[in-house]
């Protein structure tokens, strides 16, 4: 029931369906050195897919990604997730990825959904493999991807109906749960869709991002958006250990930014992790609270002076913009803001509608 993530599994009363999708985005050493990559990616979606609606498991997920890894030689794993059918991936979502391209062109990228790993997200993508990146969709499998981790024996209750799933639709606290199996698995980075990625994150190890800082400078929350960890890191380890332990789908966040907070406030007492707390700039530069001034065009001198200002400072000191979509996805990009010029600096198709949200 649970290895293909099919539409009408695991729901809670309140949820009517549920579809999720991880980004693996890994480094390679040229985009354009596999130029068969196109034909193939579509003749593999010709052979599993009979409708677009449907979910195709005839290939377990870790030989899909280890195969799509050794095919193109990648050094490095991202991870995203998207919690709609393939129709509602957006103008926004595909810029995330332009711009993630734009700033690591010498990235693969893995999307492994139920709805993208099909002839429609084929073509949602098709854009961007025709400019030689490397994209490939595979349909997650919850048993394969979280066996021999905490997590597996979690999975077995909710299956069987020993463990409440909560009144949280089940879809994201499993995105919660699978970003930090994949890490585990295979390591890298994991991003959630909602960024502008302004920077390469080669560089970046072991690191978590600070949402919010108190008044000495320490971290006073943390979130889970983005992780940047090796593999079988031990943090993300007491991670899914915290989530199979104290999980509660009744509570936003428990199982995600508020978890994380809880174990690196623990953990941050011994010496025995290596990993980096990075500042709000890195990742959060305006709190969700705020997010609108992003959006809004600039209406008068002094405020397009700070948006010039905070332009420099954006692509000098953040690897990449959280957008907080929950806030903003009714927002309208306007002409001139913030999130306009770092479209236009950071698109590649440049095929974007401002005139809808």
């Amino acid at each position: 029931m649970f290895d293909c993530l099919k539409s009408n599994n695991i729901l809670t009363s309140s949820s009517l369906s549920f579809t999720l999708i991880i980004f693996v985005i890994i480094l390679t050493d040229s985009i354009f050195s596999n130029v068969s990559l196109h034909s193939s990616v579509f003749q593999q979606h010709q052979t599993n897919n009979t409708n677009h609606d449907q979910v195709y498991c005839s290939t377990r997920f870790h030989s899909r990604v280890e195969q799509f890894s050794r095919t193109n030689q990648c050094k490095v794993n991202f991870f995203m997730t998207w919690i709609s059918p393939a129709n509602s991936f957006g103008q926004r979502e595909f810029f995330a990825l332009e711009s993630l391209f734009q700033t690591n062109p010498e990235s693969c990228l893995i999307i492994i959904s139920t709805t993208m790993d099909s002839e429609e997200g084929f073509k949602i993508l098709e854009p961007l493999i025709s400019l030689g990146f490397r994209v490939q969709s595979i349909s997650p499998d919850l048993s394969d991807l979280l066996k021999n981790t905490p997590a597996e024996t979690w999975l077995v209750e909710i299956k069987n109906g020993i463990k409440n799933p909560g009144e949280i639709p089940l879809a994201q606290n499993l995105s919660n749960l699978i970003r930090l199996a994949v890490l585990y698995k295979y390591g890298g980075v994991y991003l959630d869709m909602d960024f502008v990625v302004l920077k390469d994150f080669s560089g970046l190890r072991n690191s978590i991002g600070a949402q919010s800082i108190d008044a000495n400078g320490k971290w006073s929350r943390l979130n889970n958006a983005v992780l940047v960890f090796d593999k079988k890191h031990p943090l993300i380890y007491k991670f899914m250990e915290e989530f199979a332990l104290t999980f509660d789908g009744n509570i936003w966040g428990h199982n995600g930014p508020y978890l994380v907070s809880r174990v690196v406030d623990r953990v941050a007492k011994t010496k025995d992790f290596n990993f980096t707390v990075l500042p709000p700039m890195a990742f959060y530069p305006i709190d969700w609270t705020r997010i609108s001034r992003f959006f809004a065009r600039p209406n008068d001198p002094a405020t397009a002076k700070w948006v010039e200002a905070k332009i420099r400072h954006l692509n000098r000191s953040t690897y990449g913009v959280h957008l907080w979509n929950r806030k903003s996805s009714k927002f309208k990009i306007e002409e001139g803001s913030i999130i306009w010029r770092l479209v236009y600096d950071h698109c590649l198709i440049c095929h974007f509608n401002f005139s809808t949200s």
